[in-house]
């Protein structure tokens, strides 16, 4: 015990005497939480801006259904022509658009409603909110020419009925909490993400000090291989859970941030997370024969499996064949688990995901101690 504690406080001596190190194991995951910030806490909850084309005047449905649109809450709406709502909307100053085609309003009368478009270059998160509301609307007045079957004063009489409803409605303001969520799970993706650069970087001081030949010299005191390595994985468990603890409290105490989980449930599954690559790291260093080759490999695996697995923008976005090969990297475990929590599920309830990151860490670890074991280059670390 006393020989690991002397090689631990050895290890962070050196490996904090640099100024570079506290800037990559603190500054960048910080980096990490700005970011999100700026791409996610800027968001506003300002009104819908629709354009409109009514290529169908003198409709009575077609001018209802718009001034229906006009009274819809948080939306801004906008009369104007076909070339003037492409440009619009291409500049931005848009964020939708709907078109009325010529005989819209007889296609609704009729009960088979159909010559209207709703575009958008911001896609289906802008226009699935309008198109729900359009869709309610035309398709209880269709109903009423289904119903008709072409009888006109029928449907005068039930429409001008429908249209004259009063209803009392009483409003509540809910506040939007989307973004600060958002705001936490790209935080804890970049956390991840440099949570295993820094297990790799750790873990390549075997390989450096097996380079420089200061591992031989250890070796000749009465310090052993495994307690060598030993103490490599607890500076490594160490400046982890201290990166984690960093990164919350600026998160919760500093910015102020309400991720939408207990930061008390938060922080036991970032550092499981940490037992899992610190696993990875001992792989890599492993396989690698010298530095150089465990750069190499973990930038070709880190950073493929982190964008894969969601850490650098939501998995949401993603076509359904990526996402289901991100259930095979470790990340998405933990993110899966932080999304799942932020919708109040409980740490209970979850198990399954953190047995699968216990599981990612054993096999990692295993392979590490397999390679090391039956290679004869670095049996010795074992």
């Amino acid at each position: 015990m006393k020989d690991l504690l002397w090689l631990i406080r050895k290890t962070m001596q050196t490996t904090f005497r640099k100024k570079s190190s506290w800037m990559t194991y603190f500054l960048l995951p910080l980096a990490g939480v700005f970011l999100a910030l700026l791409f996610y806490g800027t968001q506003s909850g300002g009104p819908l801006r629709v354009g409109i084309v009514n290529n169908d005047p003198d409709q009575t449905i077609t001018e209802d259904t718009i001034q229906m649109l006009v009274g819809m809450g948080k939306v801004e709406v906008t009369m104007t022509d076909q070339a003037e709502l492409d440009k619009q909307l291409g500049e931005g100053k848009l964020d939708s658009g709907v078109i009325f085609n010529q005989g819209f309003g007889e296609s609704v009368r009729s009960g088979a409603p159909q010559g209207i478009s709703i575009s958008s270059v911001k896609g289906a998160g802008v226009t699935a909110y309008l198109k729900s509301m359009l869709m309610d609307d035309i398709g209880n007045i269709a109903a009423i020419g289904m119903e008709t079957k072409g009888d006109d004063a029928a449907f005068d009489r039930i429409y001008d009925s429908f249209r004259g409803q009063s209803f009392s409605v009483s409003a509540v303001t809910v506040e939007d909490t989307s973004s600060v969520k958002d705001v936490t799970y790209q935080s804890i993706g970049f956390l991840i993400t440099f949570m295993m650069f820094s297990a790799v970087n750790l873990a390549d001081l075997i390989l450096r000090e097996k380079e420089n030949r200061t591992f031989l010299r250890l070796l000749s005191s009465p310090v052993s291989a495994r307690t060598y390595v030993l103490s490599n994985v607890s500076v490594s468990f160490i400046i982890m859970v201290l990166q984690i603890a960093v990164t919350l409290f600026v998160m919760k105490i500093v910015l102020g941030i309400d991720s939408g989980v207990s930061y008390s449930l938060l922080a036991p599954v970032l550092v499981l997370f940490s037992l899992t690559a610190i696993g990875l790291s001992l792989m890599i260093v492993s396989l690698a024969k010298n530095k150089a080759s465990a750069s190499a490999m973990q930038n070709l695996i880190i950073t493929p499996s982190c964008l894969l697995a969601g850490c650098f923008f939501p998995m949401e976005i993603m076509p359904d064949s990526v996402r289901k090969i991100s259930s095979f990297m470790p990340q998405h475990w933990l993110l899966d688990t932080v999304n799942q929590l932020q919708y109040g599920k409980g740490i209970s309830e979850l198990y399954l995901n953190l047995i699968i990151l216990l599981a990612f860490a054993a096999a990692f670890s295993l392979v590490a101690v397999y390679r090391f074991s039956r290679n004869n280059d670095t049996r010795m670390f074992v």
